[in-house]
């Protein structure tokens, strides 16, 4: 295994075994040929970069059937609101040119629509960006990268904000990406983004961030180090309560912007937690460990008492949770989701039906797997009457409110 970045030698820490896609949510008819890989994980000590062996290809990732809007979780349509006001406070003027990379259905940039900032974003998946352009939000369809971006002669050298939020780690040519992004900001530009925090996985013990897309997990330290490569440097931070505790990184040119303390003060309390190192990647690991043997043991002898057991959301993290715990329908008997591309279906590697939430409400369990732990509240919300008829919430990390 080598280093997606630095090209080092890495050995694995540890192995999740056979997976398929996160996101290949299938009909029976394809059960025989369905995609396997063998995953792993290891660590850069160069970079301090916490990353997969292995990965699906983009492309195939972003079919025309890519099963994921922005705009179906409440939520999230709350935090992109807050992040765009927040851009536009921090580092955008009138006439500014903006730039997101996986734009998804617009959620972010339709802030920016009645606006006088030029923006424009990139979505690879055909049938998502093109919800987009039905709203009229300003979208490529195609992949952001250094060939597809050589076009944009108004955008060169005078892109004030390029951002992006659960994306980056989406990504296996961080060098295309980094060559884009230069050649595009303005001398004082800069490269936003959020991705869920390595610190917060490992806190939370929240394995199931872990999956084909998921290419790299981030910290402070790993993305420092990384856009030094590159004659860039990390000017701030913040931290974010989305996907269960995510980070905000700003990334400017060399030289040309003041350094927030809050960097530095990321940094050593990463060297103080270990993060910098593989001491922490192997106290996960036994945690991990120790996580599975609860998840299998706990919902075993819940179904040895009669309960009856459903999932909530059928999530690409699920598909990490049900394939390294070995769980399919005899201990859970279906999935329900509210994204009609993956109701019919059934969830990768271990053939759960995927069913509407309308059959969770007509047919309540006495327990419920929660799979979408990052959008408990909201859920919790809306399911308030599972609780008063006697059900229960499971997950493998925890659902305090």
């Amino acid at each position: 295994m080598k280093c997606k970045i630095t090209n080092e030698e890495i050995k694995p820490f540890m192995s999740f075994g056979k997976m398929p896609a996160a996101n290949g949510f299938l009909e029976k008819k394809d059960f025989k040929s369905e995609f396997f890989y063998h995953m792993e994980v290891g660590f850069s000590k160069k970079i301090s970069l916490f990353q997969l062996n292995k990965f699906s290809n983009p492309k195939i990732i972003h079919s025309v059937n890519y099963p994921f809007y922005t705009a179906s979780s409440e939520y999230m349509k709350t935090h992109f609101k807050k992040y765009a006001d927040w851009v536009q406070k921090e580092y955008l003027k009138s006439y500014s040119k903006l730039i997101e990379v996986g734009s998804n259905d617009g959620t972010f940039l339709k802030n920016f629509v009645k606006t006088n900032i030029d923006y424009l974003g990139f979505e690879p998946s055909k049938t998502v960006a093109n919800q987009a352009i039905k709203n009229n939000i300003k979208t490529i369809n195609a992949f952001f990268n250094d060939g597809n971006t050589q076009s944009l002669k108004k955008f060169q050298n005078k892109t004030d904000v390029i951002c992006a939020a659960n994306v980056i780690a989406h990504i296996p040519d961080l060098k295309n990406l980094i060559h884009a992004i230069e050649k595009l900001l303005s001398s004082k530009g800069v490269f936003i983004f959020e991705e869920p925090y390595l610190g917060s996985m490992f806190s939370k013990i929240s394995f199931d961030q872990i999956y084909d897309e998921h290419i790299f997990m981030f910290s402070i330290t790993s993305v420092k180090k990384i856009f030094e490569l590159y004659d860039f440097e990390l000017i701030d931070v913040h931290w974010q309560k989305t996907h269960g505790g995510s980070m905000r990184y700003v990334v400017g040119r060399k030289n040309k912007h003041k350094i927030n303390v809050r960097v530095h003060e990321g940094i050593i309390k990463e060297k103080n937690n270990k993060l910098d190192n593989m001491e922490s990647c192997l106290e996960f690991k036994k945690n991990c460990d120790t996580s599975r043997i609860k998840v299998v043991d706990s919902l075993k002898k819940m179904k040895n008492d009669g309960k009856k057991i459903c999932g909530y959301a059928a999530t690409a993290k699920s598909t990490t949770v049900l394939n390294y715990c070995n769980l399919n329908t005899e201990t859970i008997d279906f999935i329900c989701d509210s994204t009609k591309e993956k109701i019919g279906k059934f969830s990768p590697g271990t053939h759960i039906p995927i069913v509407p939430v309308s059959h969770f409400h007509k047919n309540l369990p006495d327990i419920a797997y929660l799979f979408a732990w990052n959008h408990k509240d909201e859920i919790f919300s809306k399911e308030k009457e599972f609780l008063k008829k006697g059900g229960s919430w499971f997950s493998h990390v925890p659902l305090q409110k």
